[in-house]
């Protein structure tokens, strides 16, 4: 699933420790599984009823006898995943599927908090990486990425009837919403737009590297990789001279061997502490974790194996027969 849905993803996602990357795969399993059925559907409303109804019985520890809900029900129980997290997951899908339009610069972010910041901060969760300052730079990355997307999928949103780019900047530009949707081509003023939404995104990349460096060192190759490869995707909009309409942002394979090489050498170095502070509209995010439950770790050595059977054994003479 992943190998197909996002080559991206899943390139990243080979520099992970297995643990880490088997808890990785489980998570994009169940945002696949939920968006293909939130965009598949004829009433998105039903369908996003569906699927809180399945989280419901995931976080119950019921979940349906579906693969990607079991993994999912796993993970979300030994890292002490926060039910606002994949819910917000859900209700950025839902406004997909209603077709919503964004104003300004910070409706665009509460968008893209839930459909990539969300990500952001549960592959912060299985890294096992709670604090607050790290939460709200894996949402930035997150967030970056989305709208590295955006500006890659401009003509293609169009013609399937979205918009997403902010629509005071469409009109400050001179470029009408509706108009463009009917119409989508290329356009120097287009052009403005797509290079204005890059530069918040490389803005984001950069408050990101705090967030990394604080990750597991075996965890960074991946994060740095992901967040080199997504940029590039930039690059390559440039390169195009920002037209996302007839043309698609390609990164060729030698140039992403070459930054994932890059990644490791990333991963070695330092990084200055952010000062900026979390996107307004991640903010819940960040709370709900900072109130979740403790993550079970599982027992690794032979006392803590140990400890953990004696401590079963004395819960199942607890509970009888």
């Amino acid at each position: 699933m992943i190998r197909d849905g996002s080559k991206t993803f899943y390139t990243a996602s080979l520099l992970l420790p297995q643990r880490v990357c088997d808890a990785s795969r489980a998570l994009y399993g169940f945002c696949r599984v939920a968006d293909d059925l939130v965009d598949g559907s004829t009433d998105s409303r039903a369908a996003v009823d569906t699927l809180l109804s399945r989280l419901d019985r995931i976080y119950q520890g019921t979940p349906d006898d579906e693969p990607a809900d079991r993994a999912f029900a796993d993970v979300a129980m030994r890292f002490a995943i926060p039910r606002e997290i994949p819910e917000a997951l859900i209700e950025g899908f839902a406004w997909d599927a209603a077709g919503r339009r964004y104003q300004t610069l910070s409706d665009l972010h509460a968008y893209a908090v839930r459909v990539a910041g969300t990500v952001g901060a549960m592959m912060s969760l299985v890294m096992q990486v709670r604090d607050p300052a790290a939460i709200a730079r894996a949402c930035d990355l997150g967030v970056a990425m989305q709208l590295t997307n955006i500006a890659r999928d401009v003509g293609e949103d169009a013609r399937n009837g979205r918009i997403y780019l902010p629509l005071d900047w469409m009109a400050q530009a001179g470029l009408d919403a509706d108009g463009f949707i009917a119409s989508p081509r290329p356009s120097p003023a287009l052009s403005g737009v797509l290079r204005h939404l890059l530069a918040e995104a490389d803005r984001l990349y950069v408050e990101s590297l705090s967030g990394i460096a604080v990750l597991p060192a075996a965890c960074r190759p991946s994060i740095h990789a992901a967040r080199l490869l997504y940029a590039e995707i930039g690059r390559a909009v440039e390169k195009n001279g920002h037209d996302s309409v007839t043309r698609r942002a390609v990164v060729p394979t030698p140039r992403k061997l070459a930054l994932l090489a890059q990644a490791v050498t990333a991963s070695l170095q330092s990084a200055p502490t952010s000062t900026a502070p979390a996107i307004a509209s991640a903010q819940f995010l960040i709370d709900a974790v900072a109130t979740a439950g403790q993550p079970i770790h599982p027992p690794r050595t032979l006392d803590e194996r140990a400890k953990w059977l004696t401590e079963l054994f004395i819960r199942l003479e607890k509970q009888g027969p």
